[in-house]
């Protein structure tokens, strides 16, 4: 009986071994489930950030329409963004759009203005005028319309009506002149906004007729 003793324990042997293995084998797939990369199904979409532009920025979209005077003098066009609130005073008109603003102002001139008499002339009125006026720089440039006397500077606006604000705005002033006529083209807005494109525009679109 000896043999059939040994080959039961042989046997049972074989089927703990097994059950052994398969125990083992369980166990290494649960740790393999558990160790998945750090952070898979958990990443999280990180949001664009928002897009802001400076106060007075004018966009790059900014549809422009010519204006051509009805009264005073009309010998000249030049194009002023669309849509903007225009308000007119003599000889004076102003179009504007929260902070920004296009002055135009027509005159008689019994001669052309040079960078000197801008710079003795004008900036000495535009001192008495505008709040903290300062930066002037007088200099002649080149537009579509030809030569024309430039002068750029920085001052204060006028205060809010409603909200008392101040802004600190930096100005662009053209002098056109033709037989014995002026017009003065002023753009001001924000010295923060970019309107670099949007002025040149303007000025260059200035045109005699």
């Amino acid at each position: 009986m000896a043999p059939v003793r040994t080959a039961a324990s042989v046997g049972l042997a074989l089927v703990t071994a097994v059950i052994t293995g398969c125990s083992g084998s369980g166990s290494h797939a649960g740790s393999a489930t558990s160790a998945a990369p750090a952070g898979v199904g958990n990443a999280r979409a990180t949001p664009a950030p928002t897009e802001s532009n400076p106060p007075g920025d004018i966009p790059d979209n900014q549809v422009y329409v010519a204006y051509r005077p009805t009264g005073g003098f009309t010998g000249f066009t030049v194009k002023v963004p669309e849509g903007w609130a225009r308000t007119g005073q003599g000889a004076t008109t102003v179009f504007t759009d929260k902070l920004n603003t296009v002055r135009v102002t027509a005159a008689t001139a019994s001669a052309a203005p040079t960078v000197r008499s801008v710079a003795t002339t004008v900036v000495t009125r535009l001192r008495a005028q505008v709040p903290k006026f300062a930066a002037p720089k007088v200099t002649e440039v080149t537009r579509h319309a030809g030569g024309v006397v430039r002068l750029t500077y920085r001052g204060d606006s006028a205060k809010d009506p409603v909200t008392g604000k101040v802004v600190r705005d930096a100005f662009e002033r053209y002098a056109f002149y033709r037989q014995g006529h002026e017009v003065d083209l002023t753009l001001s807005g924000p010295v923060n906004a970019d309107n670099v494109d949007p002025w040149r525009i303007v000025s260059d679109s200035f045109g005699w007729r």
